[in-house]
């Protein structure tokens, strides 16, 4: 009986950890980002992944022909494959744990405000080996939607995908 216990035990510990270890990784990747540890960050996060993945929604948000254009068997307006090696250039360039946290530790023009600005609105579990965050920030109707995969025993954001608001800030400045 006292060995089913120990291994119930054991069990429970491990299923716990299991369940907290995102939650941890999610406050050390706050902790990184706030302390501009760029090395962490490197760590944390699959930047190639993250930036293919926000090239694409640039892609379908802001470069690529409305449906109705698509529809008509219409050539594309004249450089935009010009403009989308500008915006992936542009990506490439700019989501870089560097550039992240020179953007943190940019001062601000109003004095800071008490609480953080970026909160995590929503977070958990979305299969065995995969973690969603929303992260809301004022002014933004939509979250920042981070997914995280657990990958040789860590967690590591693998996917960020940005707000409409944010894109179509974006696609003005294409």
């Amino acid at each position: 009986m006292a060995a089913r216990k120990a291994a119930f035990g054991a069990l429970l510990t491990i299923v716990i950890a299991y369940a907290v270890y995102p939650y941890v990784t999610l406050y050390r990747l706050g902790q990184a980002i706030r302390h501009g540890d760029q090395a962490t960050l490197q760590s944390m996060v699959d930047w190639p992944a993250v930036r293919e993945g926000i090239k694409e929604d640039i892609c379908d948000f802001v470069i690529d022909d409305p449906p109705e254009v698509k529809h008509a068997n219409q050539l594309p307006p004249f450089g935009a494959g010009f403009m989308r090696g500008i915006a992936m250039n542009a990506v490439d360039t700019s989501v870089t744990p560097e550039a992240l946290v020179l953007a943190v530790q940019q001062p601000k023009a109003s004095p800071a405000p008490k609480r953080a600005t970026v909160s995590v609105a929503w977070a958990f579990f979305d299969g065995p080996s995969g973690f969603v965050v929303d992260l809301s920030t004022p002014g933004q109707a939509t979250p920042i939607r981070l997914k995280m995969d657990l990958r040789d025993g860590g967690w590591q954001v693998t996917r960020v995908w940005l707000p409409p608001d944010l894109l179509s800030g974006a696609k003005t400045r294409t």
